[in-house]
């Protein structure tokens, strides 16, 4: 590899239900200046909550009836039990409830903050007050948004679908892959050597959560560009869709943290 470049689309629309996002992301493609023309190899990277839109995995707070445990956390937090509420229905487990803050094992088995439910950005139509959760099956949406581009395109690219996580003992946050479709997720150096000889015992590369942080440095929080086209990964681009972000987790077992 010789280089790594991120380019962010501009130009596309809010995101509304039922959207056929491969051919908006097109769209966008051709009209992005000087225009990007998509081809084989590349990573195109997508901000789920488009994608969350575009799937209806979107929820108006006025539909929520808050439960009596909502309405607990609520009071500690200081928060609206509504938007409580769809945090635990999307939780398996609450990990840790802190300050402002629910840190939960939502169903795809993700440890994030308040389940990955996110206000920004998420203002429904006619000014409705709603929320956006993560897709349903990311690797899912990833694949059907890889196939969709192909048929548009003629190309073989990969998909990712981020999202942004915090780390424990870190400050700040970092884009990861909640999605992928078409390339190596993880890149494994165990049992190699190094440059020196070394034989390497826990070396194993997050080649799907490093590209994913890479493209959320080429667009800024408010430029409103969800969609990164990656250039340089070639080599963990595959024909096949592959295991998908699900290889990224670890099993409970392995948290040592709990």
């Amino acid at each position: 590899m010789t280089h790594l470049s991120a380019r962010a689309l501009g130009d596309l629309p809010e995101i509304r239900l039922g959207d056929d996002l491969a051919a908006l992301i097109v769209a966008a493609l051709e009209t992005t200046g000087p225009g990007i023309v998509l081809e084989d190899g590349q990573i195109v990277a997508v901000a789920h909550k488009v994608l969350s839109k575009s799937e209806g995995s979107v929820v108006a707070l006025a539909d929520v009836r808050p439960s009596p445990r909502a309405r607990e956390l609520a009071a500690v937090q200081g928060k609206d039990p509504r938007a409580i509420q769809v945090v635990l229905d999307e939780s398996a487990e609450i990990v840790r409830a802190e300050r402002d803050v629910l840190i939960c094992r939502t169903h795809h088995g993700f440890v994030c903050a308040n389940a990955g439910v996110d206000v920004s950005n998420a203002s429904g139509e006619g000014g409705v007050e709603t929320l956006v959760t993560l897709p349903r099956d990311p690797d899912a949406s990833a694949r059907t948004l890889r196939a969709r581009l192909r048929e548009l395109t003629g190309t073989m690219v990969a998909v990712l679908i981020t999202d942004s996580f915090g780390r424990a003992w870190r400050h700040g946050q970092c884009d990861v892959a909640i999605g992928c479709a078409g390339m190596t997720p993880l890149d494994d150096w165990r049992g190699r050597t190094d440059a020196t000889g070394l034989r390497l015992r826990a070396t194993w590369l997050a080649v799907a959560d490093a590209a994913a942080a890479a493209a959320d440095l080429a667009r800024a929080k408010d430029s409103r560009e969800p969609v990164v086209v990656i250039d340089g990964l070639e080599r963990f681009v595959t024909p096949e869709d592959g295991p998908g972000a699900v290889a990224l987790l670890r099993a409970l077992d392995e948290d040592l943290f709990r």
